[in-house]
């Protein structure tokens, strides 16, 4: 007869192999062991259904497999070795939502719900991944990727740093009445590049101005400045400001995108410190506003090249520092928007082919500043003609610039598009009212080829040139797509075609022939779904937001979805992101082209099990999406 002592001890270790039992002390794995009992399930069999009402034990899968079903409909659930559940309905005490069949034969451990209680309390790491099961292993995951980048990457404080983290002193003020030399004297007592001028309130001071160094030569020696002059008169008025709650890599933004040095640090309008590239360069080995200042000093495309490569470099020490793919995305897209903007000034220049007002459009992931470190391009002209100028003359002119900047940035490292949607392509170079023929066709059609334009081209944002042709169009069309739910419903039904890969037997469903076999496409069959989504939900609310997390967020409240919903799906989101980032780095590292597929079965075993939720909220996503337009 067994020891009962060895099948307990048997039992912990083999928990011990999956998270989050793999965080849990040894003593309190072992007092989970004692209170488990082994069932067994025949394929087919149900496990648990919303029939039973409250939920009364915990179930832990040792061998099998075992589906999740709601009201009949195909599994949005697939459960394997190691996997827990229903943890939600069990913590809610309420019935499980959905139908738990076995797909093979099955065996179980399973636990009361009072012994699961009692060990919720007893446990602060099972308490941690149940209340926040998803956040929970992606910052277990995070930390690994951290790890794996740093390797190569001194130690450096994360760009995740707030603010308020980081401000090196208190900021030196003067007041708009101070005399101008009095404040330059200041400026050199402190050896400081700028000084922030002020008006004293009760709670504090509110910066009205800043001055900088860089100011002395355009607003005081070249004009003759009379030294005497008030501060007010030479400095730059409304000055932007961040809280101490932001992070750092919002003020790498602010300053790649607008060339500043300095960004203030204010909270509820009064001044409480000054961050400086110097420190944020402290935070990174390749610095964003040293790329950005590059970028824009460019005088050739060979500089922008260079440059182009360094934003690649910043990606790898970004995740070594452990940015999240949210903001390492929008950093890599930001600096892409500055390469192209410069391209565009170069060319612009050097043919005088500008005259016309017109705007550089974006559109796919560009767009919706999701751009990974693999990107082709994806870019529009939209442009207006006056009364005297002739429609073909005008366009002739802006498709040979456009020509020849989309070379400039292949060169950079943005291939042309396979698919010619470029600014150089006839088609999309249209004047404002042409755009509004092309997309209200593409509504009003609803056809496989329309529906697939206007996942692409919907995602448009404006990068250079006259903005305010892109924002009348954008509001045309919201206004267009809110009053035509019929178009809304085509978009559902034709996204929900593209389901996520989990598999029924095997985790996930894979494909691909040659060296890319037994891959997943991660951002066709991964990222799209939820891209998608938040596609048409914007479009149905009247978001006018062009980025994934900032539509979903947007739209969230309008169609009362739950703001932890919503963070869940964009965690996964997030996550395919960052598989799709590491990816194309180790890619690169190596020499080999880089794509969107990984090989599920090179995971670690967490990375493995976190994408299998990402999948599964993806299918909640599109499960809310059917449920509305009833697709």
């Amino acid at each position: 007869m067994a020891n009962p002592n060895s099948l307990i001890a048997a039992t912990a270790e083999h928990l011990a192999r999956y998270a989050p039992f793999d965080t849990v002390a040894p003593d309190h794995l072992t007092w989970l062991a004692q209170r488990l009992r082994v069932d067994y399930y025949a394929k087919g069999e149900v496990v648990m259904s919303p029939d039973e009402g409250e939920v009364k034990r915990l179930i832990i899968i040792k061998q099998g497999v075992i589906q999740g079903r709601q009201d009949g409909n195909e599994a949005w659930i697939v459960l394997h070795e190691g996997e827990a559940f229903p943890i939600g309905a069990l913590l809610s005490g309420r019935a499980a939502i959905s139908v738990f069949h076995a797909e093979t034969d099955v065996f179980t451990y399973e636990l009361p719900a009072a012994d699961f209680h009692a060990f919720v309390g007893l446990s602060a790491p099972f308490r941690d991944f149940c209340t926040r099961r998803l956040a929970n292993l992606l910052e277990k995951s995070q930390r690994g990727i951290q790890a794996h980048y740093a390797a190569s990457t001194s130690d450096q404080q994360s760009l995740r740093s707030q603010l308020g983290d980081i401000v090196r002193r208190d900021p030196v003020t003067c007041s708009p009445d101070t005399p101008l030399r009095e404040a330059l004297e200041t400026i050199q007592k402190h050896a400081i590049g700028s000084i922030v001028v002020v008006e004293r309130e009760a709670g504090g001071d509110r910066p009205v101005g800043v001055f900088t160094v860089r100011d002395l030569i355009g607003r005081v020696i070249l004009p003759g400045a009379d030294l005497t002059a008030p501060m007010r008169e030479v400095m730059t008025p409304n000055p932007v400001a961040l809280p101490s709650s932001a992070h750092a890599f919002e003020a790498a933004m602010l300053m790649a995108r607008h060339g500043f040095r300095h960004v203030l640090v204010a909270d509820e309008g009064h001044l409480t410190g000054v961050i400086s590239e110097k420190d944020l360069f402290s935070l990174q080995r390749v610095g964003v506003t040293q790329i950005s200042g590059t970028i824009r000093s460019a005088k050739n495309v060979e500089t922008l090249v260079k440059a182009s490569d360094d934003i690649r470099q910043l990606g790898h020490n970004m995740m070594a520092q452990g940015v999240a793919s949210e903001q390492l995305t929008q950093i890599l897209s930001t600096l892409n928007d500055l390469v192209t903007q410069r391209v565009i000034e170069l060319e612009c220049s050097a043919t005088g082919d500008c005259r016309s007002e017109f705007c550089w459009l974006a559109f796919g992931s560009e767009g919706r500043l999701e751009q990974t470190l693999s990107t082709d391009q994806d870019n529009g002209i939209i442009f207006l003609i006056a009364p005297d100028e002739d429609l073909e003359t005008v366009r002739a002119r802006l498709l040979g610039l456009a020509g020849r900047i989309n070379r400039a940035l292949d060169a950079c490292g943005f291939p042309l598009c396979k698919g010619e949607i470029m600014a150089m392509n006839p088609k999309w170079c249209l004047t404002l009212d042409e755009w509004k023929g092309a997309f209200s066709r593409w509504i009003d059609a609803g056809d496989p080829e329309s529906l697939l334009k206007a996942s692409i081209f919907f995602d448009f944002r404006p990068l250079h040139g006259q903005h305010a042709l892109a924002d009348d169009l954008r509001a045309w069309l919201l206004e267009k797509t809110v009053a035509t739910p019929r178009f809304l419903h085509q978009m559902a039904a034709n996204a929900l075609r593209n389901r996520p890969p989990l598999g029924l037997v095997r985790d996930f469903v894979v494909d691909g022939e040659g060296d890319n076999a037994n891959t997943l496409d991660l951002k066709l069959n991964g990222a799209t779904p939820f891209v998608d989504a938040a596609r048409v939900f914007a479009l149905a609310t009247g978001v006018g937001a062009t980025g994934t997390a900032a539509r979903m967020r947007g739209a969230a409240a309008k169609l009362n979805i739950v703001e932890a919903e919503v963070e869940a799906w964009l965690s996964s989101f997030f996550f395919i992101q960052m598989l799709r980032l590491r990816g194309q780095h180790e890619e690169s590292e190596a020499g080999k082209e880089m794509d969107n597929r990984i090989n599920p079965d090179q995971l670690n075993d967490l990375d493995r099990r976190i994408l299998k939720e990402s999948f599964r909220q993806a299918r909640r996503v599109q499960s809310r999406m059917a449920l509305d337009y009833k697709v």
